[in-house]
């Protein structure tokens, strides 16, 4: 439930990437009522600000970590959780890398720095909790945040829609790899309005464009948080490898 209500999870703490901005800190604020929480990411003042935004602060975690440093995941994460006595049942990985560029003037350096964020980083995170000394046989779902970008091509987007791309590869894998103890799946949004993109909103013509593209209207935070709460729950018990897409229909409308 996202009612503000606090309720108690034996089963672990459910750790969210990305959680110091964007959809990922809009969805620690409305999962925190009921489910524990390590909040993840690399600026120290953001992060405690997003874990002041969560109901009941003191019974979640923060995690502050730069995911491109991949080298190190596995040691902070498990320092955490020594130190804690804390274990994880669910991730979410929201944390991702874009820089929206041509081809033209991307490097190799930028697009391994996208893969190590956006694929390598979540790949280190599994790897990690997977291990019995170190997570205590306790991840039951994964769910990455994908994009619809990843099926679909845009100009300036090939870095970031080829590390997406990869990120749902590695899901079908996973899900296989991990089964049955383990259920992992993509969800793949759309356009999203959120502080981040609030911008994009001023400009009258790309309203136009979304209004006309998208059957259901622009998306809010709330649609993917509700998917992904599905997701890591028991009711989606007998779902994994599964890439669902919340886009308002988008990806539907060949007429776009």
């Amino acid at each position: 439930m996202t009612n503000g209500q606090t309720t108690s999870h034996d089963e672990g703490y459910v750790l969210i990437t990305g959680a110091s901005s964007g959809v990922g800190r809009t969805m620690a604020r409305e999962l925190s009522g009921s489910h524990r929480l390590i909040l993840g990411g690399r600026d120290p003042d953001r992060l405690q600000q997003a874990l002041g935004d969560c109901v009941s602060p003191g019974k979640h975690l923060a995690w502050r970590h730069d995911l491109a440093d991949v080298e190190n995941i596995a040691a902070g994460l498990g320092s955490l959780l020594a130190e804690h006595d804390a274990s994880v049942s669910a991730f979410v990985h929201c944390a991702a890398s874009l820089d929206v560029l041509p081809l033209r003037s991307l490097t190799t350096e930028m697009v391994a720095d996208t893969f190590r964020v956006n694929v390598f980083s979540a790949m280190e995170i599994i790897k990690a909790l997977t291990k019995k000394k170190l997570n205590k046989q306790q991840l039951r779902a994964v769910v990455f945040i994908s994009t619809i970008a990843s099926k679909f091509g845009a100009k300036g987007f090939s870095a970031y829609s080829a590390s997406k791309g990869a990120l749902d590869a590695l899901m079908k894998s996973l899900a296989i790899e991990l089964a049955p103890q383990v259920r992992v799946n993509s969800v793949l949004p759309g356009a999203l309005r959120t502080p981040m993109t609030e911008s994009m909103f001023n400009d009258p013509d790309l309203v136009a464009k979304f209004e006309r593209d998208y059957p259901l209207g622009v998306g809010l935070p709330m649609d993917v948080i509700h998917a992904v709460e599905f997701l890591i729950s028991d009711k989606a018990r007998w779902i994994t490898g599964q890439q669902i897409i919340v886009d308002g229909g988008r990806t539907s409308n060949i007429s776009a």
